[in-house]
């Protein structure tokens, strides 16, 4: 942990790490559960979203100079149409939430206590504008015997739950990817979580 560096962007800041940010989340994202087979010309027009907001942030773990970690968070309000549609069906006010993207770190840096510091960067971040009461993330529901789970897979649930997260069961967003099975993308679900700032 010594050697490791923590460093937030803000805004037109998050421009200047689009490369690595865009590489760290094909690569994290490439595992179970998502199973996505990234391209790096989406992730740039993807991450686009985040340079484009003046309250987004991207805090980062960097080991030397390769980028080992990092997470995100945006106002709903600012955040695609994908990720807007369920609540703005539910009639949740949108505008007082913030929603919380990637938690992505290389498996050799896990079990150090950076999850941790990833939520309380995004919290901290969230409540300093005094005027967001809720966060929200969401995390892709897969079938329990999929064929390419892992023996030893374990989700992040119980962790979660001990940061005072909670599932919104009836909270579904759908987003299409293609998986590194399939020949092409397909929907998949999303299921919401959340916590009172």
């Amino acid at each position: 942990m010594d050697a490791l560096k923590f460093k937030k962007y803000k805004g037109r800041e998050i421009e200047e790490i689009l490369s690595p940010l865009s590489d760290l989340r094909i690569t994290i994202f490439r595992d179970f559960p998502y199973l996505y087979e990234g391209t790096h010309e989406y992730e740039m027009h993807y991450l686009q979203t985040y340079v484009n907001s003046e309250k987004a942030l991207v805090f980062t773990v960097w080991d030397d100079n390769q980028m080992v970690g990092a997470c995100t968070c945006i106002p709903l309000t600012e955040e695609t149409e994908e990720v807007q549609k369920p609540f703005i069906e539910k009639h949740l006010p949108i505008e007082t939430i913030f929603y919380f993207g990637e938690s992505l770190l290389m498996k050799s840096y896990r079990g150090l206590g950076i999850g941790h510091r990833f939520f309380d960067e995004r919290e901290k971040h969230a409540a300093s504008f005094r005027i967001y009461s809720d966060a929200y993330f969401c995390s892709v529901i897969r079938q329990e015997k999929h064929p390419l789970k892992p023996i030893d897979y374990h989700p992040n649930d119980i962790f979660w739950t001990k940061r005072n997260y909670k599932k919104v069961p009836g909270l579904i967003c759908k987003m299409s990817w293609k998986d590194i099975d399939e020949q092409e993308e397909s929907n998949k679900e999303l299921v919401f979580w959340h916590k009172s700032l």
